[in-house]
């Protein structure tokens, strides 16, 4: 990695090449003039703080409304001290009746620190000569003991407010002018304070920096959080999708095969055919085929590399007495229930019921254990109604409930979703789960066959 070299131009025409030291000190004189002279009484009012944690959220509603106003409180209260801080000190060097304006000087940058905290910075450095003269604070100098309790509380609010690396340019701006006032003005006084306030705010700062640099972690790893969950649940769904996608795709092959090989087959079963009929058996087969290619097409993008087509055929309602056998002998009691004129549906309708009384059975098995279900199939005329519906875990039970991904429940809506059904689910009056779908099937009359 290469460095690139500054450089500015010579009267003469020529260019200079800027040294490191000369662009470290351009670039510390612009973030000094970033952080606290841009803007520096920008309004930037305090916010109130959220009520949403482990405590707050407990507390009744007036209080909790109260309780977001607890930042502005606790500046305020600071401020107070401040104020009487100021005063007694004043008091005690003999000002007179002057202590109450340096209260007033020094409360004002502690309240202003809740509007504008880089302008509250710059009013308490200037309030601070001002103190020590009205004050009579020679014996602390050059920050008297109003001033210097004032300048604490609004660096620590500042910093809190603004970020560790405006807080460091205020440090040292103090700094700056501590040195300078026992430098220039500080000769005939007893004492110099420049030393304890810049320990003392230091210290401050710097647990304020660690508070920062947590805070930013805990944003950044909720963030990475609510990333990985959305992440998660994306791919589970795709996931499903592309099961689901496999699925039609096995069936709609199926037929379409079926429909090509007929068509291919069906002049060979007519005494001289016309050829009208032949061409008409052709194309029906041209189109199936051109069809069933498509298809594979479009939905081999969401196969697996490693997917291979099930050889058996897909399962139908007409399968569900051996799945609920096979859940029956896990120790789940199961009742079936069948309503209406039992009739074949489309395979894509059968296999998507199959899947969700599965589905279903399986979080019965999962959060109920032990717990008895019902099977309930509607035959009706515009299509097929889905129950399933298991009572509460029995108590005490022997079995504990094993939760699984939570994506059950999501697979299911995809499913419906897919066939323009439509789907609740929740919990029943007796504790237990309910599961209800309804799947239109569309009638098909004599004459479109």
């Amino acid at each position: 990695m290469t460095e690139t070299t500054q450089t500015h131009s010579t009267p003469q025409g020529g260019t200079r090449a800027r040294s490191p030291e000369y662009r470290l000190a351009a670039d510390a004189l612009r973030g000094l003039r970033q952080e606290l002279f841009t803007d520096a009484f920008a309004y930037d009012p305090l916010p109130r703080m959220r009520v949403d944690g482990p405590v707050t959220r407990r507390l009744p509603g007036r209080l909790r409304d109260w309780a977001a106003w607890t930042p502005h409180a606790v500046v305020a209260f600071a401020g107070l001290l401040v104020a009487i801080i100021a005063a007694s000190a004043s008091a005690a060097d003999g000002s007179g009746g002057l202590g109450w304006l340096t209260a007033l000087m020094a409360l004002f940058p502690v309240l202003l620190v809740l509007l504008r905290p880089t302008g509250a910075f710059w009013i308490s450095m200037a309030a601070t000569p001002f103190i020590a003269v009205l004050g009579n604070s020679y014996d602390d100098w050059p920050w008297p003991t109003g001033s210097f309790a004032s300048h604490l509380v609004v660096l620590t609010v500042a910093a809190v407010r603004t970020g560790p690396r405006t807080a460091a340019w205020m440090w040292i701006m103090s700094g700056v002018y501590g040195i300078g006032s026992e430098s220039i003005l500080g000769a005939g006084h007893y004492s110099s304070n420049t030393g304890p306030m810049l320990v003392v705010s230091a210290l401050l700062l710097l647990v304020v920096a660690v508070w920062h640099v947590r805070r930013t972690a805990e944003k950044e790893v909720t963030a990475q959080q609510t990333v990985t969950e959305h992440e998660r649940s994306r791919r589970t769904l795709l996931e499903e999708r592309t099961t689901i996608a496999r699925e039609l795709h096995d069936v709609v092959a199926h037929h379409m095969s079926v429909v090509a090989i007929q068509a291919e087959a069906a002049p060979y079963r007519v005494e001289n055919p016309p050829p009208e009929l032949e061409r008409a058996f052709a194309t029906i087969r041209e189109n199936a085929v051109a069809a069933l290619t498509e298809l594979r097409r479009v939905l081999g993008v969401v196969r697996a590399e490693d997917y291979e087509a099930p050889d058996a055929p897909q399962p139908t309602l007409a399968d569900l007495d051996a799945l609920l056998a096979n859940v029956r002998d896990t120790g789940l009691s199961v009742d079936k229930t069948v309503t209406g004129a039992v009739r074949e549906l489309p395979q894509g309708v059968e296999l998507s019921a199959y899947r969700i009384v599965q589905e279903a059975l399986s979080n019965s098995l999962r959060h109920a254990p032990g717990a008895g279900a019902r099977v309930e199939i509607g035959y009706v005329l515009g299509g097929l109604g889905l129950r399933i519906v298991n009572g509460p875990p029995p108590e005490p039970s022997l079995v504990k409930p094993s939760p699984g991904a939570g994506h059950g429940i999501t697979g299911m809506r995809e499913r419906v979703s897919m066939l323009n059904g439509e789907m609740t689910a929740g919990p029943v009056e007796d504790g237990g789960y309910e599961v209800a779908v309804f799947l239109p099937v569309t009638a098909v009359s004599e004459g479109d066959v």
